[in-house]
This record gives structure tokens, sequence and C-alpha cells, in this order.
């Protein structure tokens, strides 16, 4: 699922379930036993941050409306400790954010030290949206790309690592999972009129994705393209991403900063 060079967004069919053969009863199976791997080492991670260690994790998540990013928050994100989770929803700029440069509200939502950050959208909508409606000259578009890649390779310096995920729904999966919204009053709240709008510019969104992915796809922070169109695989494969970049950072518990023999004479004594 790592972008590759060449790597052709229109090529990956996002019904399909790469490096798994198993149905969604077993997919579900398995995210539950990734779910208490997921939990341990995320205490580990913020265990150790108590330590003093620096490490930290940022999980971004991009996809179309309808993608399933919701449904990543609750599975995914959802398993492990909420202590050490700060989950950030990016919406349209307020008036204060559009006064800074627009990685100003990013980076002041990084996680700190023992956290898995997690952005619901990001500073990829600056060359998404950004650039399907306009919403910058194509001058500071091309700019963002390499102050994008300057910036991430500075967390990543810093001890974050970066898990980039974009989940890649169809527009006829998209469609139907719109209309469900509209045939159901207890959907109704989910759905805004604007996604039909934003669903009439597709092809130029698949094209802003691709120019993105390639751009920005590094060897510090590449990007992983997940297939949608099947929550219960999508939700499988974040897991396994997460796990996978956790497992490499092995965080340790910290060592006691007292002595341990002591204070259970103490305890026995009381």
């Amino acid at each position: 699922m790592r972008a590759q060079e060449g790597f052709v967004l229109a090529d990956l069919d996002p019904r399909s379930t790469p490096n798994f053969e198993g149905d969604k009863t077993e997919a579900e199976a398995q995210l539950i036993a990734l779910s208490e791997r997921a939990a341990e080492l995320q205490e580990r991670l913020f265990a150790q941050s108590k330590g003093g260690a620096t490490q930290a994790v940022l999980l971004v998540i991009q996809g179309m409306d309808t993608s399933g990013k919701g449904g990543i928050m609750r599975h995914v994100v959802g398993a492990v400790d909420p202590q050490g989770v700060d989950i950030t929803a990016f919406k349209a700029p307020t008036a204060e954010e559009r006064r800074h440069p627009f990685l100003w509200r990013i980076r002041n939502a990084l996680p700190t030290p023992g956290q898995i950050g997690v952005f619901d959208r990001s500073h990829y909508e600056d060359v998404l949206i950004g650039k399907v409606r306009q919403l910058a000259p194509p001058a500071t578009i091309s700019r963002r790309y390499g102050q994008i890649n300057t910036f991430e390779a500075n967390v990543v310096a810093d001890g974050t690592t970066i898990i980039k995920v974009m989940l890649h729904i169809s527009s006829q999966e998209q469609k139907e999972r719109l209309a469900a919204r509209l045939d159901r009053p207890d959907k109704h709240w989910k759905y805004n009129p604007g996604d039909i709008d934003e669903r009439a510019l597709w092809t130029d969104y698949q094209a802003a994705y691709q120019t993105a992915i390639e751009k920005t796809s590094t060897d510090h922070a590449p990007w992983f393209v997940v297939p949608a169109d099947r929550k219960w695989y999508a939700r499988l494969a974040v897991m396994n991403l997460l796990v996978e970049h956790l497992e490499a950072l092995d965080p340790q518990w910290p060592a006691a900063d007292f002595d341990v023999e002591a204070e259970k004479k103490r305890l026995a004594a009381t």
C-alpha cells in the first residue's frame, strides 16, 4: 500500500484487499487481536515519555467524503487508551488561522512526546481543496508541496513518526453511501448538501490526490493508499499500519526512579 515511485492512483482498485485473502469475519477477528497489541504498544509509548523519551506518532487520515474516516477513528484509534491520543479534525481555517502561514495551525496540533496524534484531514487540504477550488494561486499551491516536505522532515527529525493514509473510495461506492445517509433519518446529521457539490469535482480531486502523493510521498513520510470500498478491510489495513510503526519504535517501559524493594517493605508495613 506504500506509494512508490510511479504509483498511479487510478490503477488501484478501491474494492481490492491487498495482502489479505480472508473475508469480513476473519478481518474483524484480526482487528480485535491487533487492537490488543496496539493498546499495549500505545501504553508503552505513553509510559516511556514519563521517563524522558521524545517519541510520538502522527497518523494522518485523508480521503473523499464518506471514505470511512469516522470508522477509522472509532475502530482503530478508539482501540487505544484515550489519555494517550489527541485527535484534531481540521475544518475550514478560522479568521485567525488565515492570518498565519497554512502550516501554523498544523504545527500547533502536533502530538507531544508519548502521544499518538491523529489528524482527521490535515495540511493536505491546502493542496487538495485548495487546488481544486482555486483557493490560492497556482504558484502558491506549487510551493506548498516543498513546504510540506520540509515541515514533515523536521517533525520526523524531532522524534515523531508520521503515518500518512489516503482512504481510496470509488465514485460508485461514495454515491451508495450518500444515498444511504439520505434514506436513514438517523444518518441525516451526517449528510451535507455540499457533498454533492464536491462530488461533481470528483475527477479534479483524484488528480489533486495523484499530484499530492507524487510530490509528498517521501522516505521519511511515505503515503499509504488504502482501498476503502470495503470498510472492514480499510480498518484492518490502517490498524496494521499503526501496529507495524509502533513495533518499529519498540517503546519500552521506563525504569522505576525509586527503590522497588524498599517500597515493597514500606507497603507491607502498612
